[in-house]
Formats: C-alpha cells, structure tokens, sequence
C-alpha cells in the first residue's frame, strides 16, 4: 500500500491512502490520524489500512484528487533520522578528489550521521539559502522507515523492521564541511533540514523492485529541467539497509517512526549522471584539477523521482526551488 501526509493545518499533517497509480487519495481518520500512530500500533493498524487502500482501488470509498492534495513529508517530524553512506563509489570519488586514501573500513563498516529530525521539509517546500559562499547541494537517497527495532538486531532480521521506503533529498551545505569535519566532531551546520517525496510505500507494494534490502529503480534526478542523474539504486548500494540497520543496532534500539537514509545514490560508470553536485565536481577536480560546476543558487530548481518499470512515479516527486532568504 502508499500512504502519506496531507496538510490539515496541524503540526504531523493527517493520514491518507493513496491509490496505485498516485491519481487518489482517501482520509485514514477512522484508521489512525497520523502516519506516527499508524506506526506505533503498525500489528493492529496496517491491515485495516491495507483494506482502505484495497477500497480505494475499487473506487468503494470516498477520494480526492492527488493533484489537489496538499502533500506534507510522510513524517513532518521524527523521532530519529540517520543517514548513511551506502554507496562506496561516492566516498572513494571524495576521497580520491581530496588525493586521500580510502578509510579503512570502507567496504567493511558503514558511515553515517544523524541528522535533524525535528523539522522535515515538504516535497515542494522552498529551500532558503541564506549565504551562496556555503555551497548548497542536493543529495538524491533511498529511505526507509522503521518500526520498533531492538538493540543487536542482524541484517537476517532486519527486513522485519522496514515499514514503509521512500525518497529524500538531504540538502547539503558543502563548503561548511571541512571546517566542521576539521573539529573531530562530525556534520551540524553543514547539514539543514532534508526533504522527502510526497508517498511512502510498504515494501511488498513494490515487488520484484524490492530484493535484499535494496531498491532495484533508477533515482532520477533533474536540475533546472535538465536531467543530470538516472543511477540506478540497487546494484551498487555496496550496504543493503539490512547491513545498515544491524550496523545502527550495536549499541542501541530504535522507535517506530525513525528515518534511515542510504546516502546519496551514486553508480561507478559517469554515464549514469549524478545524484549531487558534489559528485561531478569530485569528477572534475579528477579529471582536470579543479572543479568548474557551481553550487546552486537561488532560482535553482531540484526534482528527483522514481519510476517503476511502467514509467510510472512510484513515490511522487520531491520539486523544490531555490530561493534566497
């Protein structure tokens, strides 16, 4: 099933099921009032929601639109958002920029960050750029949301935990980076609120395309109308969310309704595009010294997306601007 959250003038929004083909949606009022408590009872709730979805369908309960539908990020808030770095060509693109040695746990150890979850930006909410001098960049990711996952869970389990997948853009501010890094103490300013697309779908809605804890479509992504990035997000996902929720159980449990990212999605052959700008710029500096593609700027305009195997949109899109602040 697809579900998201509409605007309904308060601060988590209100559930809906979508249809299929992302032409309806219908209230989940009488199910759950928000997707956060559809998750904390998901046992109870999710089959009462997979019978709406199916009324839904046969056109047995009452709709709206999608297109008149005002579409907040599934989760407005979350409990927890921690992003990874799934995709290994990324990390050894930057570091081969930076003429650094890979780590050494590259292919052995995940890297992630957790991020501000506090304030999630809607999928067509404007970016405010308060400085163009702090590099502004779009990061095209998988997510995942969990339900409650216990400490030690292993990658075997994992998939257990994985209730809904959807798509995120993590806005990056690239040049704020290095002097935080530079601290010992890890990613903060350099990493404002991220975005997600409109529709969350539970795994078994996207058959075949689901296998191994990865998503087997291509992340499309266009910059000011121009397609600059089609990866595709399976193959090359050297961590599968498995490894990476094993990898975030060590230590500690998870609630129902936190956020894992897959970090920016990113394929070794250039002919695929890019999923950030950093990652052309990474291939630039290689290739030639230095990098010449700029940051974004106000008036930018960033859509990612993904399309099933029928062409047609899985998540919604994620189409933001750009603007000053």
């Amino acid at each position: 099933m697809k579900l998201a959250t509409i605007d309904n003038g308060t601060r988590d929004g209100a559930l809906v099921v979508v249809r299929r083909d992302l032409a309806a949606c219908a209230s989940a009022a009488d199910v759950a009032p928000t997707l956060q408590a559809a998750l904390d009872d998901w046992d109870a709730l999710a089959p009462r929601l997979h019978a709406l979805a199916e009324a839904l369908e046969q056109g047995a309960v009452p709709s709206i639109g999608f297109e008149h539908c005002r579409f907040r990020s599934p989760l407005p808030r979350a409990y927890e958002w921690v992003d990874g770095s799934a995709y290994v060509n990324h990390i050894a693109l930057v570091r081969k920029a930076r003429g650094a040695e890979p780590p050494p746990g590259l292919y052995t150890d995940p890297l992630v960050y957790q991020g501000g979850s506090g304030v999630l930006l809607d999928p067509n909410q404007d970016v405010p750029l308060v400085d163009p001098a702090w590099g502004l960049d779009f990061e095209g990711e998988i997510v995942v949301i969990l339900g409650d996952t216990p400490i030690g869970t292993q990658a075997t389990a994992a998939g257990g935990s994985i209730r809904l997948v959807t798509l995120a853009n993590d806005w990056t501010l690239r040049n704020l980076i290095p002097p935080e890094l530079a601290k010992g103490f890890g990613f903060f300013q350099s990493k404002p609120a991220t975005a997600f697309a409109p529709v969350a779908v539970t795994p078994d809605e996207l058959g075949d395309a689901w296998k191994d804890g990865r998503l087997h479509l291509a992340l499309l992504v266009d910059h000011n109308g121009v397609r600059v990035g089609h990866a595709n997000a399976g193959p090359e996902m050297h961590f599968s969310f498995h490894d990476l929720i094993a990898h975030l159980t060590r230590t500690r449990a998870y609630v129902a309704g936190t956020i894992v990212g897959s970090g920016t999605v990113s394929n070794d052959d250039p002919s695929m595009g890019y999923s950030c700008v950093a990652e052309i710029r990474m291939r630039e500096t290689i290739a030639d010294g230095a990098p010449k593609t700029p940051f974004l700027k106000a008036g930018d305009r960033v859509r990612i997306e993904v399309l099933d195997a029928h062409g047609k949109s899985v998540f919604g899109a994620i189409d933001q601007r750009v603007v000053s602040a």
